[in-house]
């Protein structure tokens, strides 16, 4: 049987000190896996990095966007980018080796075989059975398992982990998204793609996975995008209860 064709797309901003190594990494763990950077015009030498890497191997991949545009947009931009190339798979990452790479096998593995999937998401889980969270303080666990039950409630979502950026997507269960509806384009973006892959009948699982806080490098999180994401949420939640498109 054929083996799946995958993409993996990791949004970047000033990641020169992650991203050498992470991408190595992927690669140990899935060897035909192939890669796509999007960068947001980091002042770092991430672009530079990925522009000399690019040439050099045909299975990496690298989109310059030249400036900030949010994690959201840059998710998208990989999902849009493995569709029109024909990809089976896409799998988004964070740059920061949060996101395991040893888990990249386990995630592809749930989806199931080419000829009989038995899902069409796979989200990789901090708070399945199994999963965890390394490094946060007790403030940032509280928060993020506050806001994942607020987008569970209001949203009518199931899984676990609906803020989570490290999933696994069949591109045909892509290709029955309009794109362009997306409205997010920061962090609520996750939760946003959730509640319209529910609406299209996606199947979707978790696998657990250990989040690690990262090592090098800065969170791009502030309390404006928070805030913002919250309140995409709230829009999300009212139309979801009102059963309105």
């Amino acid at each position: 049987m054929m083996p799946w064709k995958i993409l993996v797309s990791i949004a970047t901003y000033n990641e020169r000190e992650n991203i050498e190594r992470l991408v190595a990494a992927v690669r140990e763990s899935v060897s035909d896996i192939h890669v796509l950077v999007i960068d947001d015009g980091s002042p770092d030498g991430t672009g530079q990095w990925c522009e000399l890497f690019g040439d050099e191997q045909d299975w990496f991949h690298y989109i310059q966007r030249g400036s900030k545009q949010g994690l959201g947009s840059a998710t998208l931009c990989g999902m849009q980018y493995a569709v029109e190339q024909g990809y089976d798979l896409w799998i988004g990452m964070d740059a920061d080796f949060s996101h395991p790479p040893e888990r990249l096998p386990a995630m592809i593995a749930a989806i199931g075989d080419r000829k009989t999937p038995e899902a069409d998401v796979v989200i990789g889980s901090r708070y399945c059975p199994g999963g965890g969270v390394d490094g946060w303080p007790w403030k940032r666990r509280v928060m993020s398992r506050c806001v994942n039950l607020y987008a569970r409630v209001l949203m009518g979502l199931f899984p676990r982990d609906c803020s989570g950026a490290y999933r696994c997507c069949r591109t045909e269960i892509l290709e029955q998204l309009d794109f362009s509806e997306i409205q997010s384009t920061g962090y609520s973006f996750f939760e946003e793609f959730l509640w319209r892959l529910k609406r299209v009948g996606a199947r979707i699982v978790e696998v657990p996975i250990v989040f690690v806080d990262r090592e090098y490098g800065q969170s791009k999180l502030n309390r404006a995008e928070a805030i913002h994401s919250l309140w995409m949420m709230f829009k999300f939640g009212v139309r979801n209860w009102l059963r309105l498109r």
